[in-house]
Parts: C-alpha cells; structure tokens; sequence
C-alpha cells in the first residue's frame, strides 16, 4: 500500500511586528475569513491552550475533527483527529528583524478511498494556502 502525502510549504514575510501577527492567527475562530477552504469551526472543547474543534471543510461540506495547540507568539499545531484529511497543519510565527515572517507547513494525506486524490487536492490546499497567507498579511499591514 502506498501512502499519498502532501507536504506543503508557505511562507510570507509581514511588515508588523510578532505579537500583531500572533493577534490575527491565534484568532482561531475567524478561519473561515482568511482560509476559504474552512467553512466553519465548532469549538467542542478547551483546556489550556489545547481546544478541541470541528470544523467543516469547503471539499464536499466534510465535517473533520482537529485538536488545535496554542504555541502563544510561535506556532500554532492543528492536528486533524477525524474525518478526510489525516495529518496536521503548522502555522509558526518567525521574527525577522523588524518584519515577520508567517510560514505554513501542512503534512496531511486524504483518509480511504480518497487518498488516490491527495495529489491533486494538493495544488488546490497549496493555492488556498497562499491565497490565505496573502489575506492576513493585508489584514495587518493595513
């Protein structure tokens, strides 16, 4: 059996400082306003800075369960517990000087009979990625 993984990598340099890129992306409940492929989260659970989470995805409305760590001003670690997607997302915070650079790195493979699709999903979560990374660095440069 051949396993299909996607590993992704994302980087985008913001003229703002650490704690105001940390402000924006540790708003974990406003995904869906940067991330379009994120349709909607639902908090199940919170205990310290580890919340439990569904959330449903724009590829075919799926519903995957995700455990979230909160890395406060460094990183934070969505591991997907359930459902399509198998693996995680980070998304770590770099300073660079009087810049920040915010990096995405996804490690994820389609679960079942959808895992021959990874590949092409892939482009598609590497655009959105992108598309992401762009939507927040406007955000705080504005």
């Amino acid at each position: 059996m051949i396993l299909y993984m996607a590993t992704i990598d994302v980087k985008v340099e913001i003229n703002a400082t650490p704690e105001k890129v940390w402000e924006i992306v540790s708003d974990i409940d406003n995904e869906p306003k940067f991330w379009k492929g994120t349709k909607e989260v639902k908090n199940l659970s919170k205990e310290g800075d580890t919340i439990k989470r569904e959330i449903t995805i724009a590829f075919r409305d799926q519903k995957c369960l995700q455990e979230v760590r909160l890395e406060p001003k460094k990183r934070i670690e969505a591991k997907f517990t359930k459902g399509i997607i198998n693996g995680e997302k980070i998304v770590s915070i770099i300073p660079n000087g009087d810049k920040t650079i915010l990096q995405t790195a996804w490690d994820i493979k389609l679960t079942g009979m959808m895992s021959m699709f990874t590949g092409i999903i892939k482009n598609h979560i590497k655009s959105g990625t992108e598309q992401a990374m762009q939507s927040i660095k406007e955000e705080i440069e504005r």
